[in-house]
């Protein structure tokens, strides 16, 4: 079974999400903050990460730019989650490695529809 960090300061997005991913067939870990996903991954990579921009402590767009210099940190998708919708947010999260980009609110279509187009899931799972 594959592996999601659901990395959001928001406790009620990482119950949502992680509710969504399980049906989906991920494991679920959660992290409230950049600097929490950061040490979770320096003891174990997950195959994916869903990851929040706007956090205290260590942002989402700063974590993704330490991750992808660890020796295994380019293997993880990672789905930015986030309201920062405007393109230079967006530009920013695909040149740092973001993998894909979903807007707040998300439901299970749209997590699913993402994760089939970056090939984590199957079309017909």
């Amino acid at each position: 079974m594959k592996t999601c960090l659901v990395v959001d300061d928001s406790r009620v997005v990482r119950k949502v999400a992680r509710r969504i991913l399980e049906d989906l067939r991920f494991n679920c870990e959660e992290a409230e903050d950049g600097q929490q996903a950061y040490e979770y991954c320096t003891k174990s990579m997950p195959e994916v990460i869903l990851l929040d921009w706007n956090m205290p402590v260590m942002s989402g767009i700063e974590f993704l730019e330490k991750l992808r210099q660890m020796p295994t940190g380019g293997e993880p998708k990672v789905v930015f989650c986030t309201t920062e919708n405007d393109m230079s947010h967006i530009q920013r999260a695909i040149m740092a490695g973001a993998n894909e980009y979903i807007m707040k609110p998300f439901d299970t279509d749209i997590i699913r529809s993402k994760f089939i187009q970056i090939g984590l899931i199957e079309d017909a799972e």
